[in-house]
């Protein structure tokens, strides 16, 4: 008897959460794209996606976007030449969070994991009803998250970023 209570606290104290943030998985792709600003340029280098109490910000380098069509995909690397984050709020999050001046005190980052290698790739193509707009596809590819404790988050759907359309 002496020996089952041992077991059964011991299984106990073994299953029992630190407290420390578990991420099952990190799935963006039917979330839709925002940014601050109210109109798309081609100096536009930060786009957000939120879903409830995490984000994914993707900060592109300079010139990716273009007002002209792309031959080819453009490629930027991660980290680099641009850099995606993922963050886990203690509440809900809006865009405000990220657009006010002063960013409102809650909710708080609980965790932030810096994307440490990927690819970002831009295509563009001239807009079929407007051929003064000029269409974006961003997406994001072989992305690896590692969290503070060195733990690769694998299950990741966040391969489509979105489409954004500019202007001449």
């Amino acid at each position: 008897m002496k020996n089952k209570v041992i077991l059964l606290l011991s299984l106990f104290l073994w299953a029992c959460n630190d407290g420390d943030l578990e991420i099952a998985s990190i799935d963006f792709d039917d979330i839709s794209l925002q940014t601050c600003e109210t109109t798309v340029t081609t100096g536009t280098t930060v786009f957000f996606k939120i879903d409830g109490d995490e984000s994914l910000i993707l900060d592109l380098q300079d010139g990716i976007l273009a007002n002209e069509e792309s031959q080819d995909t453009i490629i930027s690397t991660i980290p680099g030449q641009s850099t995606l984050v993922y963050r886990i709020f203690s509440g809900t999050v809006t865009k405000n969070y990220f657009c006010d001046a002063i960013p409102p005190a809650e909710p708080t980052v609980e965790e932030e994991i810096e994307a440490v290698s990927g690819e970002v790739l831009v295509s563009t193509v001239r807009n079929a009803l407007d051929t003064l707009q000029f269409d974006h596809t961003i997406q994001l590819r072989n992305i690896t998250l590692i969290n503070a404790q060195g733990e690769r988050i694998t299950d990741t759907s966040i391969d489509d970023f979105g489409t954004v359309s500019t202007k001449q």
